[in-house]
């Protein structure tokens, strides 16, 4: 599957609360991972884009759910990073209520795009999500960072310490995908990913998820 000629992009809003989120019903692909994973930069490489979505060095710059409406028909969400972040714990705490609500209730999300620093090996807080990902039957898609950062081979030791670290509900090896921000490696791979959670270029609206609730991890 070919990547899709991106005619528009465009930055919608920032969520503060869930009462804000689009009412519009269109299908939705969130971008989950820690602070400073890289995450702006890797929907700014699939969208062919340099600013669309803001970078920082500063881990924790996302505050907010952002969604960018893509070719009228999608929304990419970068999600606030978890874990070390410099806001106060207040702060913090409530990143965390509203991703527990998005990830749990949101009808519209059809895939998640779970992305981890090739370089680093999974937290409590990766295991956690992917555990609660699962369970709640969300489309995840596992995501390694910053592949230009690594030798070739280097990568398949760190690919098996990975999925090793994510066991025993963690994806398999084949599932992970190698991105690179910088060098757009892993990008049409990713897209062809992302177009099955979509449905090409429309969506029919998803089924309910159930009402099992979970809680984000928000510690530094």
């Amino acid at each position: 599957m070919s990547i899709p000629k991106i005619h528009s992009a465009e930055f919608c809003l920032s969520v503060l609360q869930a009462g804000q989120l689009p009412r519009d019903g269109l299908p939705e692909v969130a971008f989950l991972g820690r602070s400073n994973v890289g995450k702006s930069s890797l929907i700014n490489a699939l969208l062919g884009r340099r600013k669309l979505v803001r970078t920082s060095a500063t881990p924790g710059c996302t505050r907010c759910l952002n969604f960018f409406l893509i070719n009228g028909l999608w929304y990419f969400v970068d999600l606030p990073g978890y874990g070390y972040a410099k806001a106060p714990a207040e702060v913090k705490a409530a990143w965390g209520r509203l991703l527990q609500q998005y990830l749990e209730e949101r009808e519209s999300l059809v895939g998640v795009v779970f992305i981890q620093d090739g370089r680093r090996q999974p937290g409590p807080e990766e295991r956690f999500l992917w555990e609660k990902l699962k369970e709640k039957g969300r489309t995840a898609i596992p995501v390694l960072t910053k592949a230009d950062k690594l030798k070739k081979g280097e990568r398949s030791r760190r690919l098996k310490e990975i999925a090793a670290a994510l066991t025993p509900h963690g994806p398999a090896m084949e599932d992970f995908l190698w991105c690179s921000a910088a060098t757009h490696e892993g990008r049409a791979k990713l897209w062809a990913r992302l177009l099955q959670c979509l449905g090409g270029s429309n969506q029919s609206p998803p089924v309910p998820r159930d009402q099992q609730s979970f809680a984000v991890a928000t510690r530094d």
